[in-house]
């Protein structure tokens, strides 16, 4: 199961920064006579399903070429929060939901890579449903709403919990009205890094998937696109997604 937004010209990024771009250098036929393109590309290291390694808030810590593959490959699970979204935007999920969760499913086992799903996974592209704002610059940054982890749950699932890494399919793991980016710093500092703007979570059960999360690897990066994906056991499956035997990809 691909849990990646595309990298395209409506991919969605913070209003500060560049979007993504896509330069054709050269398409048709070479002088020997055969078929032949290629392209470049420039865009911000965080936009789009990227991964935000633990420097990003985290003096010191872990860059995108240090974290190893251990830690963005293991059992995940989905924390399903999108009826308390509904009524705010600005939801924060906090501990309670996290034990809420944990009492209907089982608890959250050390090495675990926890996944929120929001429901804003499908708004995506919007940039008004998705982010709160389409406006570009710094002013717009004050225009965001989408929701995020409190600070105390992203507390919780490092001290008390030992998970490996956390994801969301939203633009940040703070909500959108964060001023001081707790919860990323919280992660950070731990050296746990974060999957942001995450695709697809509704077709990934609460508890059985296995993910792997995979960065380019770029050296001394704060962050980079991702490309992640979980193998669904057929038991494990939503109803109406796959049909084939064996895990899906």
């Amino acid at each position: 199961m691909d849990l990646t937004h595309p990298f395209s010209a409506e991919t969605l990024y913070w209003p500060t920064e560049e979007r993504f771009e896509l330069r054709t250098r050269f398409q048709g036929l070479t002088p020997a006579g055969c078929f032949y393109v290629a392209k470049s590309y420039r865009a911000p290291e965080h936009g789009g399903t990227h991964l935000d390694a633990p420097i990003h808030f985290g003096e010191g810590r872990r860059t995108v070429d240090q974290i190893g593959l251990d830690q963005l490959t293991d059992a995940a699970v989905v924390v399903d929060l999108t009826a308390a979204v509904q009524a705010d935007r600005d939801y924060q999920v906090t501990v309670e939901d996290l034990k809420r969760w944990e009492k209907k499913h089982r608890r959250i086992r050390p090495g675990t890579i926890v996944l929120i799903r929001t429901g804003f996974g499908e708004r995506w592209p919007d940039a008004v449903q998705y982010l709160g704002t389409a406006a570009k610059g710094p002013d717009a940054v004050k225009e965001l709403h989408f929701p995020g982890l409190h600070p105390e749950a992203a507390r919780w699932l490092v001290s008390e919990r030992a998970v490996k890494a956390v994801g969301i399919d939203t633009a940040s793991i703070d909500h959108g009205p964060s001023q001081l980016f707790e919860a990323h710093r919280i992660l950070c500092e731990r050296n746990i890094p974060v999957f942001e703007n995450v695709a697809n979570l509704g077709a990934v059960p609460p508890t059985g998937a296995y993910v792997i999360a995979l960065p380019m690897k770029i050296q001394d990066g704060s962050g980079a696109p991702l490309r992640i994906i979980a193998q669904v056991p057929k038991r494990s499956r939503r109803p109406g997604v796959g049909s084939s035997a064996g895990p899906v990809f």
